[in-house]
């Protein structure tokens, strides 16, 4: 297969880190890269898989022991809420079939990441004489990455959660994150046992053309935060003075959101090569950098490695 090609790719003879990201998402959004973290080279690549979960699973059988570490694209191991986790029983079969590769969905760094991305947005902020407090966001999804929310909410923002809106297509905004917490106590338990895909636009789906929908919430919020496929997926064409505030955008997506006249892209992981990688990437990432079992990984050798890199969120000035 010509895009695994990389996984054979030798730079000298110098040891390098194989990171490889296998995502549920659109093939149209696979990349490769090769970057060096703290004098190590890490060779990085995603596919993705068009929603084929027998692929998925296959692919993984394939290549454990062969990359050092996996990055779970498109799924997440759990969702969580506050301080619960709501499991997927669907990824569950991937867990199953990875025996010896190091794996990562994302979930160990996200909290990390995202408020030093609130960090570094306030700050720019404040460059331009303006600062989060009391501006009005719209959380496409607040059950799919609660954190930010929540961070959000710390940060003295005024939240509208789309979770309703964007995943079942009910025209009911939730405006407390109490009642967030509530409704994924309800829902989560039951949601998670059900296709993926049901809930969230996996494969081709991620690649139609924006269909524009609730644009009043869109034009009342300052900021968009959430999945950048969930926020694409019904962005209308005018999006003037916006600031994005989300995970994963190729160098088309900047376009798109450019000729919208969106002000800032805030994005939680650095721009490598015109492409910011998904946090299960970067985790994948640092699992493979990480001279522990993956067992024994800790949240401090997370934000230990964040820190020494730096890990920085990447902050873009569109208009």
């Amino acid at each position: 297969m010509a895009y695994l090609r990389w996984l054979t790719f030798n730079l000298g003879n110098e040891p390098v880190k194989k990171i490889l990201s296998i995502s549920m998402g659109s093939s149209s959004r696979d990349h490769s890269t090769v970057h060096e973290f703290l004098g190590k080279k890490c060779e990085i690549s995603r596919i993705g898989f068009n929603a084929d979960l027998e692929k998925v699973i296959k692919t993984y059988e394939k290549y454990d022991g062969k990359v050092d570490a996996f990055g779970v694209g498109g799924l997440e191991f759990y969702l969580g809420v506050a301080d619960k986790r709501y499991y997927f029983r669907e990824v569950k079969k991937i867990r199953a079939v990875v025996k010896k590769s190091k794996i990562g969905d994302g979930n160990g760094i996200k909290g990390i990441l995202i408020k030093r991305s609130i960090k570094a947005l306030e700050e720019k902020l404040n460059e331009e004489g303006k600062t989060l407090k009391g501006m009005k966001a719209l959380k496409t999804n607040a059950v799919e990455r609660y954190m930010i929310a929540e961070a959000l909410v710390d940060a003295g923002c005024e939240l509208t959660y789309g979770d309703f809106m964007f995943s079942l297509g009910l025209p009911i905004a939730i405006h407390r994150l109490s009642t967030v917490r509530f409704l994924g106590s309800i829902l989560l338990p039951v949601i998670t046992q059900m296709p993926f895909k049901w809930f969230y636009p996996l494969g081709s789906a991620q690649d139609k053309p924006p269909e524009p929908k609730w644009e009043k919430h869109y034009h009342q919020a300052d900021i968009l935060a959430g999945d950048f496929v969930s926020i694409r997926a019904h962005m209308p064409d005018d999006l003037s003075g916006k600031i994005i505030l989300t995970n994963t955008t190729t160098a088309k997506n900047v376009e798109e959101l450019r000729e919208r006249g969106v002000h800032l892209l805030v994005t939680s992981t650095p721009r490598l090569e015109g492409r910011t990688f998904g946090t299960n990437v970067m985790e994948a990432t640092l699992r493979a950098l990480i001279d522990k079992p993956d067992n024994e990984i800790t949240k401090a050798d997370f934000v230990d490695l964040i820190e020494r890199i730096p890990l920085e969120p990447n902050i873009e000035v569109l208009n």
